[in-house]
């Protein structure tokens, strides 16, 4: 993802190749379910009739501070990132209110032109915090249970950020750790997750 350095200026990584959320994302594939048939560990879900699935276009992060949520593509393997003041949502990634997979959002930490970002905010989150996706005239909840730093070069390989296979969840992403310049940026990525606190409303 680029910009989460100083002189970023937009993308973040998904799994398949090295990550490095300074830019750079792919999602590794998973594996297709057979139709009419329900992923491992997904029984006794709501059935499609009793959700409502909406693509993100806000986020509200604990302590009420918003922010726009833009469509965020992956371009040859990285995720493209927008503006430090506003939030991508992965696009190959699950939706809110989805019965399984991670939404996932990235945001810059900083900016050289726009200074600190948004998801600079991450730094402060706490398990237990709350944090609400909007859209569509719809709102999901998120709790967060975890907040915890992966190296840059594992965040697509081995944090498991991107899984689509998971039961559903919110997975938020920024730069964090030390910054070298000559090595790229932030040597590590934010990594908070939150899990749905009901249906989307």
């Amino acid at each position: 993802m680029a910009g989460c350095s100083a002189e970023a200026d937009g993308a973040v990584p998904t799994p398949t190749t090295t990550v490095s959320f300074n830019h750079g994302v792919t999602p590794s594939p998973t594996e297709p379910t057979a139709p009419g048939s329900v992923p491992p560990g997904r029984v006794g879900t709501p059935a499609p009739s009793q959700r409502i699935r909406f693509v993100p276009e806000r986020v509200v992060l604990p302590g009420g501070a918003g922010a726009p949520v833009l469509k965020a593509t992956t371009v040859d393997g990285q995720l493209q990132v927008p503006g430090a003041r506003r939030v991508g949502w992965w696009d190959g990634g699950a939706e809110a209110g989805d019965p399984f997979g991670s939404v996932v959002l990235a945001g810059h930490v900083d900016s050289k032109t726009e200074g600190l970002g948004f998801f600079s905010r991450l730094l402060g989150v706490r398990r237990g915090e709350v944090v609400v996706l909007n859209g569509s005239g719809h709102t999901a909840s998120y709790r967060v249970v975890s907040v915890v730093s992966v190296r840059k070069d594992a965040l697509a390989t081995k944090s498991g950020a991107f899984d689509q296979t998971t039961d559903h969840r919110l997975v938020l992403i920024t730069c964090t750790g030390a910054y070298d310049a000559s090595r790229g940026g932030y040597e590590d990525n934010l990594v908070v997750t939150a899990l749905p606190m009901g249906l989307a409303q």
